[in-house]
């Protein structure tokens, strides 16, 4: 099926197929190419859409004030049209720091905006990619020992970040993702731009005003532009209905490990705050639970077989 404009997917008491002996779910579409309307149904629904479905932004006070440009990381482009304008980056992770460091490259004039700690790791470490030796390492010891052997080499690599207003968080960059799905910054080069002051590091932003930002602490500062990389979210509860797994901010109420599973043949990949890992771990889950419920109908109807 092609790309779908609208999707909704919902269970439905059944049966709607003959043998079937328990409710399906049905899945509503409409195909890009000639809206027209596609409906299937099966005793199994998996949601795969991800954490990330919709970009997220910040209700800021008077952000209808400022007369700059307001854009999310999603919409951003190159750092071409900030030339030689004064920038601040909402949002301290991966996005906001390879922002900024496309903007220095532009001629922009970036402050990045950090609102609590993060874990600043070199992107490699002893000639290997930091992710890669990390997954090694979490084979052999367990989270807090992997934790504390990133944390030394980084400070050996890059050295001290909380004097240049970054702080590390108390907890360790992989239980903190475990914990939170907080990913540490693998650094491609920011941080040496904002040692040599060329990225500056500001507070948090409390509101926007028509020409600029006011800090929690106070500061005001003039900018041309705001770029907004504060993530995504998952927008499951506005298409997925008939059932009440999810919470309002898209993510299962069920917390991992359970949280693969529903009821009623509901299953999801890919929500557990555990990047790749964590989804290829849910995928086989699944796949086995599928497979053996699939052995059971089976054998109840070898007919189906």
């Amino acid at each position: 099926m092609a790309t779908t404009a609208s999707t909704k997917v919902s269970h439905t008491p059944g049966p709607i197929i003959v043998g079937a002996d328990s409710s399906l779910w049905r899945v509503t579409a409409v195909e890009d190419d000639d809206d027209n309307v596609v409906e299937l149904a099966s005793r199994w629904v998996v949601v795969a859409t991800g954490e990330n479905a919709e970009a997220k932004v910040p209700e800021l006070k008077g952000r209808g004030g400022f007369k700059g440009g307001l854009v999310h990381s999603s919409e951003y482009r190159s750092g071409k049209e900030y030339e030689g304008k004064k920038v601040v980056v909402v949002g301290c992770g991966n996005s906001g720091m390879e922002l900024c460091l496309d903007l220095v490259d532009h001629g922009a004039l970036p402050s990045l905006s950090v609102r609590s700690g993060m874990h600043i790791l070199p992107r490699e470490l002893l000639g290997a990619s930091t992710f890669v030796l990390a997954m090694k390492l979490l084979k052999l010891f367990p989270v807090k020992v992997v934790d504390k052997i990133l944390l030394i080499l980084a400070w050996v690599v890059i050295g001290d970040t909380g004097k240049y207003g970054i702080k590390r968080p108390k907890i360790g960059p992989m239980e903190l993702k475990n914990t939170t799905g907080k990913s540490p910054v693998l650094d491609v080069g920011s941080l040496s731009l904002i040692k040599k002051g060329k990225i500056k590091i500001v507070p948090e932003v409390e509101s926007l005003s028509n020409n600029g930002a006011k800090f929690v602490d106070g500061r005001l500062m003039e900018f041309d532009s705001v770029i907004f990389a504060t993530g995504y979210r998952s927008n499951v509860p506005l298409w997925l209905k008939g059932c009440d797994f999810f919470s309002e901010n898209g993510k299962p109420k069920a917390p991992y490990p359970d949280s693969w599973k529903g009821e009623n043949g509901l299953y999801c990949v890919g929500f557990a705050g555990r990047g790749l890992l964590g989804a290829s771990s849910d995928a086989v889950k699944v796949a086995l639970d599928v497979a053996e419920k699939w052995k059971s109908l089976t054998f109840q109807n070898p007919s189906w077989s």
